[in-house]
């Protein structure tokens, strides 16, 4: 069996075995993933992180912005459906121990959540009154 070095990227070498496609593309693949794994271990985690809230900012901005007011009651119970499943993790953050700053977050997340859980439900109950059709006297 011949084999031969070929350059992957970024001056990585890798050993290829030529007797099969399906096994070139294998080593290959698994030399990028590890090093996309070592780029990204390598990445500041509040940087990374900030990344993904700014990202989420601007989806959830053109989401809601591309809604038709119709559809503003059902997009209201599923953002409270939302804040549910965040608050179990807050909940589970929040847990007993030691008081923390990750205690303390928890604590404050739970508060938030409840606050917007319970006065979407208000704004959601309110809009769909709207809706309703008015008693005559």
């Amino acid at each position: 069996m011949k084999s031969s070095k070929e350059p992957l990227f970024a001056g990585m070498e890798v050993l290829f075995i030529r007797h099969s496609p399906d096994r070139r593309a294998k080593v290959g693949a698994d030399k990028m993933a590890a090093k996309a794994a070592e780029v990204a271990g390598s990445t500041d985690p509040f940087l990374f992180l900030f990344t993904v809230f700014v990202l989420a900012v601007f989806v959830g901005f053109y989401v809601v912005w591309s809604v038709t007011p119709a559809l503003h009651s059902p997009l209201m119970s599923v953002t409270n459906a939302i804040s549910s499943v965040i608050i179990v993790g807050a909940l589970i953050a929040a847990g007993p121990g030691d008081l923390s700053f990750s205690k303390v977050m928890g604590f404050l997340a739970v508060a938030l959540a409840s606050v917007n859980i319970f006065g979407g439900f208000i704004v959601t109950q309110r809009m769909l009154a709207m809706f309703k059709k008015k008693e005559r006297k």
